[in-house]
């Protein structure tokens, strides 16, 4: 009997130990219950003020122009001097913007010059170096572009874009509609980080190459779907203007023709005013939508173009090449009430666009981008030299860019060296000029000023040090 009450009393103590363990478990558990709606409150609130703040922030920020010229020598505007071209809307927006009259794109060919532009990188960074994949022996025109290896060549190329940071990409990141209209070689217009856009994967346009020379109306629905929706929004224009086919309307061509006693300048010619006056509508658009001081406008030609007088080409020492008929441009940034209008001397490259425009709006920038704030003027002034490289119109090797290399140069104060690739410009000479005395580029002076030479070289090597002759 006394052990039987003993194995009692031993089991009311182990259910007491269990009820207690239970009712300890229970207060655990709603510990961490209150401290998991706790802290999901707290997340919520957070989120929600963020939220808050994106769409203040959105609200707020301008809408972006940017204006891409094709194919336009840096002389070919009223505004730069030229004593027979009328450009009035260019001129009225170099009066109206932050305009710098040594502007330059690092590379003479359109797709490496339109996705340096669109990255904010030079061409032996972003990779994209030439305009077209590799030849393929026994192809060309329309055989070439449809066999498989030149379109895995492309595919390639598009890689190349999609793997780098782009400005309406990083704009799409931040609350921003984007459209693509004109000029875009990476396929289609995503891989750009477009939202909208015209190209689908023509080799650089497809409908995208009809705005500007048949309409502006896809501009203007995309700009009114954006404002109606409240989003902020960046129209990327690079029509193919003055690009050839110089076909313009006869009412420039009327008025270019006795200028001059070439007809291949005067069809160029009219081209040029042609394409000043799709800028005048599309600013004039603006305008009209009472959108002019909520936007800011830049200006940037992809690459020059020296009219050849008697074939319908460049001329020598303009596209494709790396001289100032090839590299130099205009760039102008205008932000009614934001950005003061004056003209700079300063030096400006198509390098610093990606990053100016994001710092305007307060957007942070991916850290390795190699340009400036253009607004920031210690930057510019702190900034004494800029350079460049020019590549095959087909590349070699589509992820070697040195393998494409024909030539890199650099201008410091009005000193311009151009360094030829020995192994693609086999007859090619060092080339130094002075742009003040000699804006032409005639004149050679890398044998009677050597210590000037040497010394672009050796910032030129320590800019782009893989394709230095000690590499």
């Amino acid at each position: 009997m006394p052990m039987r009450l003993g194995q009692e009393i031993q089991k009311l103590l182990h259910a007491k130990a269990s009820l207690m363990q239970y009712q300890q478990s229970l207060r655990n558990l709603y510990r961490t219950l209150g401290f998991l709606v706790g802290l999901f409150v707290g997340l919520f609130v957070c989120l929600a003020q963020q939220t808050a703040w994106s769409e203040e922030s959105v609200a707020t920020r301008p809408n972006i122009v940017l204006i891409v010229s094709d194919d336009q020598a840096w002389t070919d505007y009223g505004f730069m001097g030229h004593p027979h071209l009328k450009t009035p809307h260019l001129d009225r927006l170099a009066a109206d913007s932050l305009t710098f009259r040594r502007g330059y794109v690092p590379s003479s060919l359109c797709c490496p010059s339109l996705a340096t532009i669109l990255t904010g990188r030079y061409p032996h960074d972003h990779k994209i170096t030439s305009n077209d994949p590799p030849t393929v022996p026994g192809l060309s025109g329309k055989a070439l572009q449809e066999s498989e290896a030149f379109r895995s060549g492309r595919d390639r190329m598009n890689q190349h874009m999609k793997a780098v940071a782009t400005l309406p990409g990083v704009l799409k990141d931040h609350g921003y509609l984007t459209l693509q209209t004109g000029k875009f070689w990476q396929g289609h217009y995503s891989h750009g980080g477009f939202t909208h856009g015209m190209t689908r994967g023509d080799r650089h346009g497809d409908d995208g190459l009809q705005i500007g020379r048949k309409t502006l109306q896809p501009i203007e629905e995309f700009i009114d779907m954006a404002t109606e929706q409240k989003n902020p929004w960046m129209v990327w224009y690079a029509p193919m203007l003055p690009h050839d086919p110089h076909n313009p309307p006869k009412k420039y061509l009327d008025r270019t023709k006795p200028l001059t006693s070439s007809d291949t300048i005067a069809k160029y010619w009219a081209n040029v005013e042609w394409f000043d006056q799709t800028v005048g509508d599309l600013l004039g658009m603006l305008e009209s939508k009472g959108l002019e001081k909520d936007t800011l406008v830049v200006y940037v030609t992809d690459n020059g173009w020296i009219q050849d007088p008697v074939q319908s080409r460049y001329a020598a020492k303009s596209k494709q090449s790396p001289y100032e008929g090839g590299v130099r441009t205009p760039i102008m940034l205008r932000w009614p009430g934001k950005i003061s209008a004056q003209d700079s001397s300063d030096f400006a490259h198509s390098i610093d666009l990606m990053p100016t425009v994001l710092k305007a709006i307060g957007i942070p920038s991916p850290k390795d981008l190699p340009g400036i704030d253009l607004l920031d003027t210690e930057a510019r002034a702190s900034r004494k030299i800029v350079f460049g490289e020019c590549f095959t119109h087909n590349a070699n090797n589509l992820d070697v860019p040195k393998e494409n290399l024909r030539w890199r140069w650099a201008i410091r104060e009005n000193w311009k060296l151009i360094v030829p690739n020995p192994s693609i410009e086999k007859d090619g000479v060092v080339e130094l000029y002075d742009l003040a005395a000699d804006p032409q580029e005639e004149l050679n002076l890398a044998t009677t000023h050597p210590k000037v030479a040497q010394e672009l070289a050796v910032a030129i090597d320590q800019w782009w040090p893989e394709c230095s002759p000690s590499h």
